[in-house]
């Protein structure tokens, strides 16, 4: 079947001509960086279509190499772009996205202390018309402030939200990790909220296959149902095998019957954010 992975960072290196924000080098996911090209083989041995490429936060504001990987490889990556949140900076950056070959929305991440109080301070209250009346979709992080994405998909009503990780913040795990879930399955209501169900393995200190967070999804998706719930990796953060964090949704969850898992794996995803399947036609709907 078609999988489409809804997390993917790649990034480059930080060097003089394209240099970091000072301080960040340490919080790379890996010590090299990963290339698109090198994407691709790894997603070629994970059995993996497509990918959603977020620009990594310690390189900056930056949406340079998503969206250049994006224009080269349409049909195997689209983009996820930064925009600042200050409303001078951000209203011009978002212009020129807005018509930017390979970008397919925006992402916003408030699970840090600057950026939440920027969230609940209402910094970002631009954003949310501007790209509802764009056509554009929004991915937020906030775990600690889902009752203000509430409020956003309240609001505005033609915005489309995507929760990033089912609300989950790090470092917690197993049952902790999953405290806020009655918050985020109210966000169900509200049809124009989606969800991620990305980084998972980094949320159970059990081994592979994770028994613990059958209950949790089984929930979430029943809730939002298979065309709000999209599979991601976050590979490059999740300490597991790339083929695992795909066969732990296609193999370990036996109650996903074959349609519902084709639109978690990939389709409901394309759909939502309008990225075209012609190249893909032959797998809509198929099973591994």
């Amino acid at each position: 079947m078609l999988i489409v992975d809804a997390q993917v960072h790649i990034w480059a290196a930080d060097r003089p001509d394209r240099p970091w924000p000072p301080g960040e080098a340490h919080r790379a996911h890996r010590p090299e960086p990963l290339s698109a090209e090198k994407l691709l083989e790894e997603m070629a041995e994970a059995g993996v279509h497509r990918a959603v490429l977020i620009p990594p936060s310690w390189e900056g504001d930056r949406n340079d190499l998503v969206l250049d990987a994006s224009r080269r490889f349409p049909d195997r990556f689209g983009a996820f772009c930064r925009v600042p949140l200050d409303e001078t900076a951000g209203r011009e950056e978002l212009a020129a996205l807005a018509t930017a070959p390979g970008m397919l929305g925006l992402r916003f991440t408030f699970h840090k202390e600057a950026g939440l109080r920027a969230l609940l301070n209402g910094t970002p209250d631009w954003i949310w018309p501007a790209a509802a009346e764009a056509g554009i979709p929004v991915m937020l992080h906030a775990p600690r402030a889902l009752h203000a994405v509430e409020k956003i998909a309240r609001e505005h009503a033609g915005l489309r939200i995507i929760v990033d990780h089912l609300g989950l913040e790090r470092p917690d795990q197993d049952a902790a990790a999953f405290h806020r879930l009655p918050e985020l399955l109210r966000l169900a209501d509200y049809r124009n909220v989606a969800v991620k169900a990305t980084a998972l393995p980094s949320y159970s200190s059990e081994p592979y296959p994770h028994p613990g967070l059958r209950d949790p999804l089984r929930k979430v998706i029943d809730a939002f149902g298979a065309s709000r719930v999209f599979w991601g990796s976050d590979m490059t953060r999740v300490d597991a095998p790339y083929r695992q964090i795909v066969t732990h949704f296609t193999e370990e969850l036996p109650f996903l019957d074959a349609a519902d898992q084709a639109q978690i794996m990939g389709l409901a995803l394309c759909n939502w954010v309008g990225w075209p399947l012609a190249h893909h036609a032959h797998l809509q709907g198929k099973t591994a």
